[in-house]
This record gives C-alpha cells, sequence and structure tokens, in this order.
C-alpha cells in the first residue's frame, strides 16, 4: 500500500470518527427539553397531532436556516453583536413568555383529538400554534445559532471544508431531532385517553405554561 492510500484511508477514517462522534452527542442535546419540544407537546396538546407536525415542521425549517446561517459565518457576526444579540434574545423570550402565558390561560378548552382525523381544528393567533410557532420558537432564539457555530466547528476534521462540512453535520443535527419528534408524535396515540382527562389536560397545560415562562425568562435575562 503506498503513502497516498494510507493518507486517503486515514482522512476517510478521521471523517467517519468525526461524524459518529457528531452524531452521539447530537443525538443527547437532543433528547433534552426544551422550547421547541414544549411547543410540539403544546400543539399536540391543544390542537392534535396535525397542528403538532406543522409545529415540528416549522421547527426543523427553523433549524435549517440557523445552520444554513452558522456554515457561513454569519451567526458569528451576531454573537460578535452585543446589541442584535439583546433584540434578537429579548423577541424569542418575549415570544416564548406570550406561548407560555397562553397556555396558562387555556386551560379550561376544549382538548383537542390525537387519534382521529382531522385533528387540529382550532386556529390560534399570530404564530401561535403550528408551523408559525415552530419556526418562531428557533428564529427567535439566538442561543440556536450561537450553539451551531460553536458546537459544530469542534467536530470538522482538520483540512475539510469548513462549509461543506458544517452542512453535513448541521443536517445531521435536523435528522436526529427529525427522528426525535417522529418518535414522539407516534407515541401520542397511546396515551389519547391520558391527553383527554381534563384533570391532566389542565395540569400538562400549567406545567406547559410554567416552563415555557421559565425558558422565556432566562432567555430574556441571560448574557
Amino acid at each position: 500500500m503506498s503513502e497516498a492510500d494510507r493518507l486517503l484511508i486515514g482522512h476517510h477514517v478521521a471523517v467517519l470518527t468525526a461524524v459518529l462522534t457528531f452524531a452521539f452527542a447530537a443525538a443527547l442535546i437532543v433528547l433534552l427539553p426544551g422550547p421547541d419540544t414544549l411547543v410540539v407537546l403544546r400543539s399536540l396538546l391543544r390542537e392534535g397531532r396535525r397542528q403538532a407536525v406543522l409545529t415540528v415542521v416549522g421547527v426543523l425549517t427553523g433549524l435549517a436556516v440557523w445552520v444554513g446561517v452558522a456554515a457561513f459565518g454569519l451567526s458569528g457576526l451576531l454573537r460578535a453583536s452585543h446589541e442584535g444579540y439583546t433584540a434578537l434574545r429579548i423577541a424569542g423570550g418575549a415570544y416564548l413568555l406570550w406561548l407560555g402565558v397562553g397556555s396558562l390561560r387555556s386551560r379550561s378548552a376544549e382538548p383537542a383529538s390525537v387519534a382521529e382525523p382531522g385533528w387540529g381544528t382550532q386556529r390560534g393567533g399570530l404564530l401561535g400554534t403550528g408551523y408559525g410557532a415552530g419556526l418562531a420558537t428557533d428564529l427567535l432564539n439566538p442561543k440556536v445559532g450561537v450553539f451551531f457555530v460553536t458546537f459544530l466547528p469542534a467536530f470538522i476534521p482538520h483540512g475539510q471544508p469548513v462549509g461543506t462540512t458544517s452542512l453535513l453535520l448541521g443536517g445531521l443535527f435536523i435528522a436526529e431531532t427529525a427522528g426525535y419528534f417522529a418518535v414522539l408524535l407516534l407515541l401520542a396515540g397511546r396515551v389519547t385517553a391520558w391527553l383527554r382527562n381534563p384533570r391532566v389536560r389542565a395540569r400538562m397545560d400549567r406545567l406547559t405554561g410554567v416552563v415555557l415562562i421559565g425558558f422565556g425568562l432566562r432567555l430574556a435575562v441571560e448574557r
């Protein structure tokens, strides 16, 4: 085996190792509950699975935007701009607060079915449900962009194109997030009766509202 062949094999091994290591680390992060998970669960509980699916699509779209921003280095500029970061952070925190208050105020609403076609006929306010809610939850959270711009470079092998590799790893993160939400929504059918229980529904609305408010406050005040 020539030296060139050994170098090529070593290069491929390094890339594969980086991808597998990133996949494992990303899976751990995806499993941590965050604002996007809470917003999806909120849509599932209040409007049903159809709106929850749309919320997931919105979340994934937001992640894709931030991955693109990170890959081209723009999120680095955002992180360097204290004013821009602060403004977006406050906007994101205010949005999560609004969602949380909405959950607390909707405790008496009739729960939607998650087991029948035609879920989610209810309509919410501006960006309150569905695709808009998922998209806004991610786009208005600058920490998602800062996360990608600081997390991705640690897994890019030496000598690999930063932009292309960042898009690849970011796409893997999005795929894992999609898989996580797919499992979450598939399991929803098994807990239909539980979700329909008015007492459980009220408690879940209260819990979701409080946690969303907590995320919003933390996002708004953290530096």
